[in-house]
């Protein structure tokens, strides 16, 4: 049976906004059933791989592909976490080609052998020989990875040999020198000592890197003081390997065990809200909700909260995360602890792990989004944080930036650069040239720029592109004064746009925003802070090179200027002919008469001002050089 290739050609377009992040994803049939849930490093990448030349797949993927009609991501901080939840979902829904394609049939477990010197292991059967068990767990790859990194992290032995039978029968094998193991084999490693580090590796697989780095560090520091040396360096490297192993684990949580994060993000015309649930300390869950036009993100997370909960009658734990304030926060609470019989509490985490979810929530709303629109997840999330820090009813698709360069007297510039739904629009870039000021004036330079700019804008013909769009913000890159300024402007033409100065630190990076109420700090917001950033230095970059690029032109024209008989407009020309102050220097007499307005004695004069004492050639090619 062939795949209908119109069916891979809409899911590839979708794949294609999938984002370059680690994450889950979930594959449904016609049903909307999950038949394959799958973990990825890149989810762009792996998922599109499904949909690529699906002629060269196995039997198995490929009669999986033909019964996908449609799939779902979940994103997550790193690709442990992505393990740690596919391992999770799979047990949750037994999906019918996980068993297909993994060949996971049945549990796996961790093994702790017994004796005076125990091992950890991965097993795919328990059996009744005195060992001790943890799980049992669905993916028997997690078991295997978990076993790995905990005999890693803590110089386990992995070998064969048997101890005390086999202590200083042999010389250690390489793990030992690459430090991979304590080298229980040499016999020189107390057995409390072993029992007390196979503890901390039990302790590892159980509570996660975040609480072994914790006792390990507890330990170094005590066995410091004791001036246990040898010990508190067999600790310090420890922590060193875990935080190469350990990452953030959002996905297993350490202390609220039924917690309900929830993330939402407006655009212009949608807004999605993303739920996930953590119930026994995981994540067992995610649900995403598109809605039409609304309001605010503040507004949309109270509506959403009492039509999740209270109207749709969905599970209400006892903590709920939310990404962002939200209207009568604690009126909600109340309300849904009264349905629950219990207390509920509706927080809006500043920092910590539960921080970290709601800003995992609200990716996922953000990655969901962006499957609607031409901007990626990152891009509209930034988008979205800028529109609430500055108090926008909706984030801005259309930001133009303008920036003054000027050096010395002689040359003074300014530029307009142009951001579309987070993405620069190059083809809407415009230069300046500030010609009214007397002198260096950068308040007076800004005030022409836009004038001109905001004229055009009133006066509105259709002929320019980039000056016919109104713009749903404008950024300067000053502070106070400059804002001041273009505020009074808009104000005289009658114009009213959002308007914001950008202020730089003393290491010439973004550091708030300022408004007619004073300075917003954008650092506790890090995809607003990178956007803005990104924004500042690419209008800085374009009036600079503007600048620099106009002052050497001037420099050669004053150069020209020099010669007599050369005014302004020859030397003008005589650049523009012959594209350039070497070409110039390099033309023969008889290639300057060529241009209008060169007589051939201001071409004799050119000539020898470049050439002194020099007889001319007969003939110059164009390229400057004697034939």
């Amino acid at each position: 049976m062939a795949i209908d290739q119109e069916k891979l050609r809409r899911l590839r377009q979708k794949v294609a906004k999938l984002p370059l992040l680690p994450g889950v994803y979930l594959m449904r049939d016609a049903k909307g059933t999950i038949i394959y849930v799958g973990k990825a490093k890149l989810l762009k990448n792996r998922v599109g791989s499904y949909f690529r030349a699906v002629e060269r797949h196995t039997e198995k993927v490929y009669r999986m592909v033909e019964h996908v009609e449609d799939f779902d991501f979940i994103v997550t901080g790193s690709e442990f976490e992505a393990l740690v939840l596919e391992c999770s979902l799979i047990k949750q829904h037994s999906p019918k080609y996980n068993i297909l394609l993994k060949d996971d049939k049945g549990y796996s477990y961790i093994r702790v052998w017994p004796g005076d010197w125990p091992r950890i292991t991965a097993e795919k059967q328990k059996l009744s020989d005195g060992s001790r068990y943890l799980g049992p767990y669905m993916s028997g790859r997690v078991v295997k990875q978990t076993v790995d990194e905990a005999n890693r992290a803590f110089q386990l032995p992995t070998c064969r040999r048997r101890f005390p039978q086999d202590f200083g029968k042999e010389r250690p094998c390489l793990n030992f020198y690459i430090k991979r193991c304590m080298g229980v084999c040499t016999g020189k490693i107390p057995q409390a000592d072993y029992r007390d580090f196979v503890d901390q590796a039990l302790g590892f697989i159980q509570s996660g890197a975040a609480d072994s780095v914790k006792s390990l560090t507890e330990r170094m520091n005590a066995a410091a003081e004791a001036l246990d040396f040898e010990k508190a360096a067999y600790y310090r490297d420890r922590l060193k390997v875990l935080s190469q192993i350990g990452e953030h684990q959002t996905v297993v949580m350490t202390r609220e065990k039924e917690v309900d994060c929830i993330g939402v993000l407006c655009s212009e015309k949608e807004s999605c809200a993303a739920v996930i649930k953590f119930r026994e300390n995981r994540l067992v869950d995610k649900e995403d909700f598109l809605v039409k036009d609304q309001p605010s993100p503040a507004d949309f997370r109270r509506d959403f909260l009492l039509s999740y909960y209270y109207a749709g009658r969905h599970e209400i734990p006892k903590l709920i995360v939310v990404d962002g304030e939200l209207e009568d926060r604690e009126l909600i609470a109340r309300l849904l602890g009264e349905r629950l019989g219990a207390k509920v509490e509706v927080r809006v985490p500043e920092r910590g792990a539960l921080r970290q979810m709601a800003q995992m929530a609200h990716q996922n709303a953000a990655e969901r989004l962006s499957l609607q629109s031409e901007a990626s997840g990152r891009e509209l999330a930034a988008l979205a944080q800028l529109a609430e820090l500055l108090g926008l009813a909706a984030p801005p698709r259309y930001i133009e930036a303008y920036d003054i360069s000027n050096i010395g007297e002689q040359v003074i510039v300014g530029g307009m650069v142009v951001y579309e739904d987070g993405r620069p629009k190059k083809s809407c870039y415009r230069k300046f040239k500030i010609e009214t000021t007397g002198g260096i004036d950068d308040y007076a330079a800004m005030t022409e720029m836009l004038s001109r700019r905001l004229r055009y804008l009133k006066e509105n013909d259709g002929s320019d592109e980039a000056f016919s769009r109104r713009p749903d913000l404008i950024l300067l890159d000053g502070g106070k004064g400059h804002l001041s300024v273009i505020t009074r402007l808009m104000e005289e033409m009658g114009l009213v746009i959002p308007v914001f100065g950008m202020v730089k630190d003393s290491h010439h990076r973004t550091r708030a925003i300022t408004s007619g109420g004073g300075e917003i700090a954008i650092t506790s917001t890090r995809a607003c802070f990178t956007f803005l950033s990104r924004l500042q230095d690419e209008v800085h970059r374009y009036t600079i090179g503007y600048s620099r690029k106009k002052h050497q032109k001037d420099s050669f024209r004053l150069e020209l200027c020099a010669i007599p008989g050369i005014g302004r407009q020859k030397a003008l020309a005589l650049l523009g002919e012959l594209g350039g102050i070497a070409r110039v220097r390099q033309a023969s007499p008889a290639q300057l008469e060529q241009v209008k307005g060169i007589s051939p004695k201001l071409a004799q004069a050119v000539y020898e001002h470049f050439h002194p004492g020099e007889n001319p050639p007969d003939a110059l090619t164009s390229g400057g050089e004697t034939g």
